[in-house]
């Protein structure tokens, strides 16, 4: 049975419905834990690092893309990969034992705020889970760190707001890890595309079509590994049991400590769209349609969404997770695109991503290749701005890369404020714009060639939402419109001890 998304549907609450309760409407059954213990870190000083001396970098969550980050790191030069952290004390231990192994002694430690009482360590590489990310920045910018946070940097509009301030109020070098800001390849090509090579820009698509398999049914709590400290990993997300049969990585696919796929993988190819446009502000509405279908398992987030960001250029975004036809393992393409951007122009269109691409005559004859590195510089850009001191040296601000990630988290605002609506009404609700009505066809089509019948399975419709860049808030003019629901998504409630501050 295909599962739609859970709708919040709350539009018209009655007024007794509170923020609080509102936000444990969106959420999986469970009480938070209040703990006692620090709520922050003391404000630190950063160690003056002399011209011969290596930058002691730290790691913070070591699966996946924490792992890349230590060999990364550990393979620049003048820099030293000194402490690692993670609340699993097996995935620790096997970092530790492996730097060891590789005759790079590092600190191993559970807890990131002990690691951050440490002087001797400059930089806070964060790999942990997005619902860790700003937390971690801003406690490290408050100890006297330079910081590499990965994407999104936030799990939430707000909460990357106050990343821009603490990088700010304490003069921290702060870079995303949205690393093909230092694609030159892509560089070239989208610098060549806003000076007008193929004309005006008419439309700009981001893709990101992943396959993303079914993470099972849990049947109930399920046990937490021995290992794992899951006070630690849950941090400032409310202390639930634990529902799936993964912990690590399907924490993704739950609202609590994930994005969703275009705040995965797609927040790279949402900045690449933007810096495509020369957008450095926020779209004026938003609106997202999807649903999670093919199967029927645990997760909370779409696997299948379409989002519409109107800028003066429209700017669409596709996720898809299932694959091409029901019986295939290759994802569909759009000009040959399957995780990338398609900046179509009066006399053309650019297609490509991580690594560069090719710009395309109207008659879909190539024109002009850009060859890239998909970003591998990015690393040693963070480590020269450290040495610096100079945050300009950066490929990228934090300020720009909180609103990328913040279009995700918009995006996902919409669509978990949506109503389920059968295929035809879905279309018809979206008319207004031509190129969602496109990219809305071909979801169709996508559905079909993958069992499920779309005039029958339910589409989850998100409202038109209007955001106003300047106070990073959504238009609201009656107290419980889709905008008044839509503001109390910006921020989330934080448990203590693990509380980001108003004031940073």
């Amino acid at each position: 049975m295909d599962k739609p998304a859970t709708s919040a549907g709350q539009f018209s609450a009655p007024g007794s419905l509170t923020r609080r309760s509102f936000i444990q409407t969106l959420a999986a059954a469970g009480a938070g834990a209040v703990l006692s213990g620090q709520s922050s870190i003391p404000a630190g000083r950063s160690r003056v690092i002399g011209a011969n001396q290596d930058v002691r970098v730290a790691v913070a969550g070591l699966n996946g893309k924490g792992a890349h980050h230590i060999e990364l790191f550990n393979s620049l030069p003048g820099v030293r990969v000194a402490a690692l952290c993670d609340p699993d004390r097996d995935v620790l231990g096997f970092a530790v034992d492996r730097q060891k192994k590789n005759g790079c002694q590092a600190d191993g430690y559970a807890d990131v705020r002990t690691l951050l009482e440490q002087k001797d360590i400059d930089a806070l590489v964060i790999a942990a889970p997005n619902h860790w990310h700003a937390l971690m920045a801003v406690w490290a910018c408050q100890a006297g760190k330079d910081v590499y946070v990965e994407k999104p940097v936030s799990h939430n509009v707000w909460e990357g707001r106050k990343i821009v301030e603490a990088a700010a109020k304490y003069g921290r070098v702060v870079l995303a890890g949205t690393q093909h800001r230092s694609d030159e390849g892509l560089a070239g090509a989208l610098e060549s595309i806003r000076r007008g090579e193929l004309g005006k820009i008419r439309l700009v698509r981001g893709f990101c079509y992943k396959k993303r398999d079914s993470i099972g049914k849990a049947g109930g709590p399920q046990p937490i590994p021995s290992a794992i400290d899951y006070d630690l990993w849950t941090g400032p997300a409310p202390l639930r049991p634990l529902m799936r049969q993964r912990l690590h990585y399907d924490w993704h696919w739950f609202w609590d400590t994930g994005n969703s796929d275009i705040g995965n993988q797609g927040i790279h190819e949402v900045d690449m769209c933007r810096w495509a446009l020369g957008a450095g502000g926020y779209p004026e509405r938003v609106v997202s349609v999807g649903g999670r279908y093919g199967y029927n398992d645990d997760a909370e987030t779409p696997n299948t969404q379409i989002t519409l960001f109107e800028y003066d250029v429209p700017l669409v975004f596709e996720v898809r997770g299932l694959p091409k036809t029901k019986e295939a393992y290759a994802m569909d393409s759009f000009k040959g695109v399957r995780i990338g951007i398609v900046v179509e122009c009066e006399n053309g269109y650019f297609a490509g991503g991580a690594g560069g691409g090719w710009m395309y005559g109207n008659d879909g004859k190539k024109i002009r290749q850009f060859v890239g590195d998909g970003g591998r510089a990015h690393a040693q850009n963070f480590i020269d701005a450290v040495r610096n001191r100079d945050a300009s040296r950066l490929a990228v601000s934090i300020e720009q890369a909180h609103i990328s990630s913040a279009l995700c988290h918009m995006a996902n605002i919409s669509y978990r404020l949506g109503q389920s609506l059968p295929g035809g009404g879905t279309k018809e609700a979206i008319a207004r714009s031509s190129a969602l009505t496109e990219a809305f066809g071909r979801f169709q089509d996508h559905l079909s060639s993958n069992g499920v019948d779309p005039g029958v399975a339910p589409t989850v419709l998100g409202p038109w939402l209007d955001f106003s860049g300047g106070g990073e808030r959504f238009a609201s003019g009656e107290r419980y419109d889709a905008g008044f629901w839509a503001n109390q998504l910006l921020k989330r409630e934080y448990r203590p001890p693990f509380v980001l501050p108003e004031h940073v």
